[in-house]
């Protein structure tokens, strides 16, 4: 009998292990790479697109730097890394979510959210927390910041050797803040211009010329250099080193393919990584293309080859491919940057007849190089139209030329934009800044 009596307990002590081995069993498992592995490569895109071009800070610094004159080198220097972190400070308290607002517009479609700063992950998050459907906030802000900056950049080089610091730092605040975000936010954030069918892949306009249509207000509000227009002509200012300024064309050039091969934002199939190799060989052609556009259309023009035209023929050739760098064919990409490196060369004297000064050429580079490029996208893209392009570029380019005019105009009421002629003629290193990038030659 008491054999019998423990039969039951006996069994328990069998089974019941068994049932927790098979509840065990039926616990989800944990996420695999199929279900992780677009989120990681996506997120490592991101950053590895975002350091590059972030490195086109030190591009456009380089650049700057060799083509002012010697006794203004300190000054662009310091606007380049002042800018940079001023956008870095702004994108993050409004920038970011005015330009990526989800489903919190202010204003449907045109206005973003106001003063929503960014919010990253929690540390230590973990696959079953995470939103794997795209890549970490992270990551996308990282990478989005680096275009903000990137705009500021451009108008700095246009407005060289005649602004004062603090005025045009105060303009970049207004610029990286609200001015971007908000015209990105048309396209980029899912606005009106998206809905439209614009398309704009890395921002020929959207950023190159935002910042080309910015620092163009800035110019016709500063006027030209002292001694830069006499008699009906231009004279010519060289720049300080020309080794510099092949360097930052270089670094850009670089940079650029984090630019355009980021832009695909997504990394998580086989066609994803194909798309941006490809995206990767068009950009380097595009450059390629307008460099020796320029050089070969400078030795017929002038008899010789000019090397600030052929550096920014480069640089136009890729601002032309980052409206669409992904859908033309290798011959088709190097057609488009040799196309931006001849508008180059015609527009840089055309602005001068007009007593535009450009220290940098940034206005032909990047806003008229940008205009054209975004106006291309049709040839290669079928799924766009040449109507919807142009309302895209006169919306984007009459906003911020318009606002950006009204703030440059506020300032210089307030506090004044230009140097003193005295100052303008000793040099802003001394001035404004009372330290000099080469001491021994600072009277050139």
């Amino acid at each position: 009998m008491k054999l019998t009596r423990c039969i039951p307990l006996i069994a328990a002590t069998i089974v019941l292990p068994q049932i927790g081995f098979a509840q065990d069993a039926v616990e989800p498992a944990a996420p695999g790479f199929d279900e992780i592995g677009p989120y990681i490569m996506t997120t490592l895109l991101f950053l590895i697109g975002g350091f590059l071009v972030m490195w086109m800070a030190a591009g456009f610094a380089m650049l700057e730097a060799g083509l002012v004159r010697s006794k203004n080198v300190t000054m662009q220097l310091t606007k380049n890394i002042a800018l940079f972190g001023i956008a870095a400070i702004l994108y993050y308290i409004v920038g970011f979510n005015l330009m990526y607002p989800g489903d919190g517009w202010t204003i449907p479609g045109y206005l973003g959210a106001l003063f929503v700063p960014t919010a990253l992950e929690p540390v230590g998050l973990d696959a079953a927390s995470a939103d794997l459907g795209y890549a970490s906030v992270g990551s996308d802000f990282f990478f989005q910041l680096m275009f903000c900056a990137t705009t500021a950049s451009i108008v700095s080089g246009t407005l060289a050797e005649r602004i004062k610091l603090w005025p045009f730092l105060i303009f970049v605040v207004v610029l990286t803040g609200f001015i971007y975000p908000i015209e990105a936010s048309w396209q980029w954030g899912g606005g009106w211009l998206s809905e439209m069918g614009f398309s704009d892949f890395a921002g020929s306009t959207i950023v190159h010329a935002t910042g080309g249509f910015a620092a163009l207000a800035g110019a016709l509000v500063l006027g030209p250099r002292i001694g830069r227009y006499r008699d009906g002509r231009s004279v010519p200012m060289p720049g300080s080193n020309l080794a510099l300024a092949t360097l930052g064309t270089f670094i850009l050039w670089l940079g650029w393919f984090g630019f355009n091969g980021g832009s695909q934002l997504a990394a998580g199939t086989v066609g994803d990584i194909a798309d941006v190799s490809r995206i990767f060989a068009n950009t380097n052609t595009a450059a390629a293309g307008g460099a020796v556009a320029a050089l070969i259309l400078t030795q017929v023009l002038y008899r010789k080859p000019d090397l600030t035209m052929t550096l920014n023929g480069a640089l136009a050739g890729l601002v032309s491919i980052t409206a669409e760098p992904l859908m033309p064919t290798l011959g088709g990409a190097t057609l488009i940057g040799a196309i931006g490196g001849v508008i180059v060369v015609f527009t840089v004297p055309l602005l001068d007849k007009m007593k535009i000064d450009d220290v940098v050429g940034a206005i032909p580079v990047h806003l008229v190089a940008g205009i054209w490029g975004t106006l291309a996208v049709p040839l290669s893209n079928a799924d766009t139209s040449f109507v919807t392009q142009i309302i895209g570029v006169v919306s984007i380019g009459v906003f911020v030329f318009v606002v950006s005019l009204i703030v440059w105009f506020i300032i210089n009421a307030i506090m004044g934009l230009r140097a003193s002629e005295e100052d303008e003629i000793a040099g802003l290193d001394v001035s404004e800044m009372g330290m000099e990038a080469y001491p021994e030659f600072s009277k050139s």
